[in-house]
């Protein structure tokens, strides 16, 4: 296992770095260790696009929750194309979903956050686990400025819950970075990004954001912002 002083000291290597130093990094200290987990959203297209360029066979994998948007399938098949890579999906167990169904009801995250987290966990940290049980570490496009849940973050941290090492590229990027990025490299996007959607989830628990409101006020609107996380990255 990676000791904490190895972690403090690669962030105290890789501070100011650009992402993809950073990537690179940790693709070659890890090797085939090292996964990319993309929900399709913005920071992760960069990622995509980065990782692509460095290496086509490092692994990169999605949730599919069954709840996505239409936008977010149509992505997957775009960005495959464009990059020529695999993306490998993950789906939820069906049991696990019809039983969740069966006694709480199809939309049941409504009801309470108890009951969203358990969806949440199902349809998300289940299939993540498969995803990553062969994997040292894991890269996500977690930015500081997303969430009060993730001030705090930085470029590598112990994922304590999933036994591996998380890497956070873009942890100090700015949202206009990301899109100075995206038009420069023209990376592919989900088009609901232009129509306010800031934070893109699964179809019932995402809306559009109004100008001025937090960029992940659109994800569970209904609960507190502390509680704003599905588990995927719980520290």
């Amino acid at each position: 296992m990676i000791q904490p002083n190895q972690i403090e000291t690669w962030n105290k290597q890789l501070h100011g770095k650009p992402p993809g130093e950073v990537i690179s990094f940790f693709l070659n200290f890890f090797k085939e260790k090292i996964a990319l987990s993309t929900s399709l959203g913005i920071e992760d297209q960069v990622l995509t696009h980065i990782i692509s360029e460095l290496n086509k066979n490092v692994k990169i994998f999605t949730l599919d929750t069954g709840r996505l948007f239409p936008e977010t399938y149509d992505l997957i098949d775009r960005t495959v194309r464009k990059y020529k890579i695999s993306i490998d999906v993950f789906f939820p167990e069906a049991s696990d979903v019809e039983k969740m169904v069966a006694e709480k009801g199809i939309n049941l995250f409504y009801d309470s956050i108890e009951n969203r987290k358990l969806c949440c966990h199902l349809r998300k940290i289940k299939p993540l686990m498969r995803a990553t049980k062969d994997m040292d570490a894991w890269i996500t496009g977690l930015r500081r400025e997303q969430a009060v849940t993730r001030k705090d973050m930085k470029i590598a941290e112990w994922d304590e819950v999933n036994g591996m090492v998380k890497i956070n590229p873009l942890i100090d990027w700015s949202e206009q970075q990301v899109w100075d990025y995206v038009d420069q490299h023209n990376v592919p996007v989900n088009p609901l990004h232009k129509k306010g959607f800031a934070s893109i989830g699964c179809q019932p628990c995402t809306r559009a954001i109004e100008p001025g409101e937090d960029v992940r006020a659109g994800r569970w609107w209904w609960e507190n912002p502390e509680t704003k996380e599905c588990g995927l990255h719980k520290r």
